[in-house]
Parts: structure tokens; sequence; C-alpha cells
């Protein structure tokens, strides 16, 4: 059973550093007062395949990580309560 701990924790630390990777390299969707101006459209080529792009499936990398860790986290504190 240690072992099963030690294995998930170097996953655990491997998943938190790909999550701080992945959110630095994420660039920022809000196009502030720009898009109030220019009156930027939502309904166009880039946005109806946004998920098919460089953010969007860092986008996706990003939540399907999340929800790893968060489960992780739950696994681990289960291993050190017993």
């Amino acid at each position: 059973m240690e072992i099963a701990k030690w294995i998930l924790i170097v996953i655990y630390f491997i998943i938190a550093i790909i999550l701080i990777i992945l959110a630095l390299l994420q660039s920022k969707e809000d196009s502030g007062l720009s898009s109030t101006i220019t009156g930027s459209s939502t309904n166009n080529f880039y946005e109806k395949n946004k998920g098919r792009t460089k953010e969007g499936k860092q986008k996706r990398w990003m939540v399907i990580l999340s929800i790893v860790f968060a489960i992780l986290t739950i696994v681990l504190g289960i291993l050190y309560m017993a």
C-alpha cells in the first residue's frame, strides 16, 4: 500500500506541474473595451471552431487535468486518513 501512495504522489506532482504550465500558457480571453468599440461579433468562423484551436485544446486539457487533480486530492486524503 505504501508503494501505491508514492506512485499517486508522483502522479499528483506531475499533474500539478502540468497544470501550472498550462495556466501560464493560456491567453487572456477577455478583449476588454476594444471589442465594445469595434463591435466584434461572436458569430464568426473562429468562434464556431474554437475547440479545434490550440487555445481550445489547452482549455480542454486544463479542465480534464483539474478534475483528475481534484480526484487525486480526495484519494490521497482518504489514503492518509487510514
